[in-house]
């Protein structure tokens, strides 16, 4: 098929893409599935409490095990005890399994939430950036022109470096190139955005 692509001018010009990326079914139950296990796995899990066997201190007997009356106890170390190891609390990072995601998962779902923006017309490819873009003011003029002020702009290694400092601290956007986003960044923002190159690139590594 064949998309729009734009120039910094305005100017439409055509660029033939792949049907199976830009316009592919959408699965919304596989992408469903793949943003719930990418957010299970962003939660960081990091409280964790000292088993008994984990807090220092002397593990002599309290009192005698007999004759005081009292009930049998071993050391202070006991849940029982204030200062004491804690029964059945938080275990840290690495007793919580990550939940896998194959890379069929990943790519079908990407696929899906491409061609959803696309659909809905929240898609648009720019021409590779030639030169480059130094001030935040003359980005932020460009963002506005295209109305894509809640952007992921997944940008080809060259374009990246004519605009990445430019574009950096503007917030609600994110820049990024094909081997660092993930479905659940494509569904945060409102608008996704490629350059020329950038698409050629996601065509080799999905097909």
């Amino acid at each position: 098929m064949k998309i729009d692509k734009l120039n910094l001018n305005g100017k439409k010009d055509t660029i033939e893409v792949l049907d199976q990326i830009f316009l592919a079914k959408i699965n919304k139950k596989l992408v469903s599935n793949v943003l719930y296990k990418t957010n299970a796995n962003y939660k960081g899990r990091h409280a964790k409490t000292k088993q008994q066997n984990e807090v220092s201190g002397p593990t002599s007997k309290i009192y005698a095990q007999k004759g005081t009356g009292n009930a049998r106890h071993a050391s202070k170390k006991a849940p029982i005890f204030v200062g004491g190891g804690i029964a059945h609390g938080p275990k840290g990072e690495l007793s919580y399994k990550k939940r896998k995601l194959n890379k069929s998962e990943k790519k079908q779902s990407i696929v899906s939430l491409i061609s959803d923006k696309n659909k809905n017309k929240n898609l648009l490819i720019f021409s590779d950036f030639n030169s480059e873009i130094k001030k935040t003011k003359e980005m932020n003029v460009i963002i506005k022109k295209f109305d894509i002020e809640n952007s992921l702009i997944i940008l080809d290694k060259i374009s990246k470096q004519k605009i990445e400092k430019s574009i950096r601290n503007i917030p609600n956007i994110k820049i990024t190139d094909i081997n660092h986003f993930s479905a659940y960044d494509i569904v945060k923002f409102k608008k996704v955005v490629f350059t020329e190159s950038s698409v050629k690139e996601l065509e080799k590594r999905y097909i």
